[in-house]
């Protein structure tokens, strides 16, 4: 359950709505499904509550303004959450974008992922996407690198043939970068062959540089991960 509150919100950082803050989360971990529970079973193309004629749909695979339009109407006075369905489909195309398909479904019932199990009304918005391929597009696009990483030969040849990078086939780095930056990976030609997030330092990359996996702790004091840079957080240059 993702809510925003006084827990995790303050006037000065506030994310402004659970939908939102949801499907972000949901983006982070890599999810197949986001689940946002509404006082409605889904998207009607109007107001259910005051078209009688209005239609729920189903399954959604591609939203497009259309959809927004009719969001417009429907849930805009809804009792949970603070965006209604305006902010829900939102949601939902940022979990489209990181290869997570949505469900919206009526949460005031008793047991509702139980009911949406044994089949209860939802509308899906499904990405086409998986999200190890959603996060390969991500890296390919918007990983601007604040470093370097040089290879030997040895670690060249297996990263491209889709290793990860461990710190035996590091020679050196460049730059200054902190654990969690982007970098950019070298062949022993200085062509970079792969771009990636970083799992160390570069100061504590220096130190383990060369080293077995087995090594870092010894070298380092504390028992970080194998690889300098895992192959699920790379990406390679064609």
């Amino acid at each position: 359950m993702i809510n925003e509150n006084d827990s995790v919100a303050t006037d000065e950082i506030r994310y402004g709505d659970n939908d939102r803050l949801a499907a972000r989360v949901a983006q982070m971990m890599s999810a197949d499904v986001l689940v946002l529970l509404s006082d409605i079973d889904g998207l009607y193309t109007a107001d259910p509550r005051n078209n009688p004629n209005a239609e729920h749909l189903p399954v959604i695979r591609d939203l497009t303004a259309d959809h927004d339009a009719m969001a417009s109407g429907s849930n805009a006075q809804a009792d949970l959450g603070s965006g209604g369905m305006t902010t829900k489909l939102t949601a939902a195309r940022i979990a489209q974008s990181a290869g997570c398909s949505t469900v919206i479904t009526l949460g005031s019932e008793d047991r509702p992922l139980q009911a949406l199990l044994n089949g209860a009304r939802a509308t899906w918005i499904l990405s086409t996407l998986t999200p190890v391929t959603a996060r390969q597009i991500w890296l390919k696009g918007h990983l601007t690198p604040e470093g370097s990483i040089s290879v030997d030969s040895g670690a060249a040849t297996a990263l491209k043939g889709g290793a990860s990078l461990l710190p035996v086939g590091v020679t050196t780095t460049r730059g200054e970068f902190s654990r969690g930056a982007a970098v950019a990976i070298k062949d022993p030609d200085g062509q970079t062959i792969a771009k990636g997030i970083s799992a160390y330092s570069s100061i504590d990359i220096a130190r383990i540089a060369g080293l077995q996996s087995d090594k870092i702790e010894q070298e380092l004091g504390f028992r970080g991960r194998p690889a300098v840079v895992h192959r699920n957080d790379l990406v390679l240059e064609r």
